[in-house]
């Protein structure tokens, strides 16, 4: 695994772990390699060798980094199709997630996933769903798993605000409430579902709230901050551990690229973008506070990104090179 790949682990509490130098420059490292990862993806996609649908996590990159440094590698993590961020965080080789998006034999699912579909049992990745909502209840059943091997592992389950209007989110609510899973609930509030603003479309828009008809505690978080997020990630991590049961967590975020990538996204105005950009980037806001805290310099961090576009170039260039699968993986991996 590559040194800007590496997947940030911790065995106890991140509430229990000083905010150190090497801290933030791992959170920096991750976050940056998402965004450089997806900018490349954009291009290939724009180049026509990514086919079907492709969402890009451009500007979220804080909550996934965040949440992912509380946890251990044997929790679970599961997502909808704005997954390509996620599962970097998990510590996938961004070579077989590339090879993957581009179709192509050596990508996690054999080249038959593609953007929306990829899985990792080695990191307990376990998608990247199509359906809006799907993965709620799978992530609530992947809890259960843990809670009856008695493995001591969480699952964390991220979804976005278009899916909390879902009924299966609220079944998945009650029998997590009920049987006290250890399940994390991420709401990535970015604002749009699709293109309509939750403003519009959520009779309540404290997203935060819509556990607590079944004892589900809830917190709001700055999603475009890496260090809040890993704060409350490391609350709720402690809450969930402690055999309390769920928890949901509301990260207010942001994405600064459409829907997905065929979207022009004409429903938000140029200064609304411009403003979150500007003075609300994630990792705009990490590298203001690392050289402010004299833990890096321009010149340091310059080298940082150089060496992670190199990696995320060699894995564009890997994925190119590997073979479209045969004709008989059509048949491989088919239940009935």
């Amino acid at each position: 695994m590559s040194k800007a790949a590496k997947k940030i682990t911790n065995e106890i509490p991140a509430g229990n772990t000083p905010v150190t130098k090497e801290l933030l420059l791992s959170l920096y490292r991750e976050m940056l390699t998402i965004r450089r990862f997806e900018e490349k993806a954009g291009q290939l996609y724009g180049m026509g060798l990514i086919g079907g649908f492709c969402h890009l996590y451009i500007g979220q990159e804080a909550v996934v980094v965040g949440m992912q440094s509380c946890i251990t590698p044997n929790d679970a993590v599961i997502t909808s199709y704005r997954d390509h961020g996620h599962m970097l965080a998990c510590g996938m080789d961004p070579k077989g997630i590339m090879a993957e998006l581009t179709g192509r034999i050596d990508g996690f699912s054999k080249g038959k996933g593609g953007s929306m579909h990829m899985f990792s049992t080695e990191k307990h990745f376990y998608g990247g769903h199509g359906i809006v909502g799907a993965q709620v209840p799978l992530g609530t059943g992947i809890a259960f798993a843990h809670k009856y091997r008695k493995n001591g592992a969480l699952s964390l389950v991220y979804f976005g605000d278009g899916s909390v209007n879902q009924g299966q989110v609220y079944e998945s609510f009650n029998m997590a409430s009920l049987w006290k899973l250890p399940v994390i609930y991420i709401i990535e509030n970015n604002e749009y579902a699709m293109g309509t603003s939750v403003k519009r479309s959520h009779s309540t828009t404290e997203l935060f709230r819509r556990g607590e008809g079944f004892g589900i505690p809830g917190r709001q978080v700055n999603g475009m901050d890496v260090v809040a997020v890993r704060e409350a990630g490391a609350e709720a991590v402690a809450y969930v551990r402690a055999g309390n049961g769920p928890f949901l967590l509301e990260m207010k975020t942001y994405r600064y690229r459409g829907h997905s990538m065929s979207d022009p996204a004409k429903y938000r105005s140029k200064e609304e973008v411009e403003d979150y950009k500007e003075h609300h980037d994630p990792i705009e806001g990490l590298k203001a506070r690392l050289i402010k805290e004299k833990f890096a310099n321009e010149d340091s961090l310059k080298e940082i990104d150089k060496e992670i576009k190199a990696i995320v170039a060699e894995a564009a260039d890997f994925a190119q090179k590997s073979p479209l699968p045969p004709e008989s993986e059509l048949w491989t991996d088919v239940l009935v």
